[in-house]
């Protein structure tokens, strides 16, 4: 997936160089999505211009091009930086063990208080947990 979301971002430098892309996910195989951010927020025209710059791609996949909205994805450490405060929600992909092992499980919901270039830290159920981004299978914003 990382391969796949590389070539749209690099697609797009020339077309859109402003926009951010979030997150690239396929969907039931068929289905791509690309959640997108700009500076000036996403519009509908914005989305359009996205999907016609990405038009090659409309041969493999149906494309969905949308806006981050209130739970925006956190997929890389600038995007955790950036929301220093907030809360999210952080899911493993294998079981974490957040202090003691009978605790160990997938799914973190915290204040984000630290990201590093290797992990980030959520505040979660009155502990410090710090979760390296390579064992990180999706996180995005809660909505306050």
């Amino acid at each position: 997936m990382r391969a796949l979301q590389s070539d749209i971002e690099q697609q797009l430098a020339g077309a859109e160089p402003e926009v951010e892309v979030l997150l690239v996910e396929v969907a039931g195989g068929s289905v791509l999505r690309v959640f997108i951010d700009h500076p000036d927020g996403v519009t509908l025209g914005l989305c359009e211009r996205v999907s016609h710059a990405l038009a090659p791609l409309r041969e493999d996949y149906s494309l969905e091009v949308s806006s981050p909205g209130l739970e925006r994805p956190l997929t890389k450490p600038d995007h955790f930086r950036r929301f220093v405060g907030r809360r999210a929600r952080v899911r493993t992909r294998d079981p974490h063990p957040a202090g003691r092992p009978e605790q160990s499980r997938r799914s973190f919901t915290g204040e984000l208080v630290g990201a590093s270039d290797r992990e980030v830290t959520l505040a979660a159920d009155g502990a410090m947990i710090a979760i390296p981004y390579a064992a990180i299978h999706r996180s995005h914003l809660m909505e306050e």
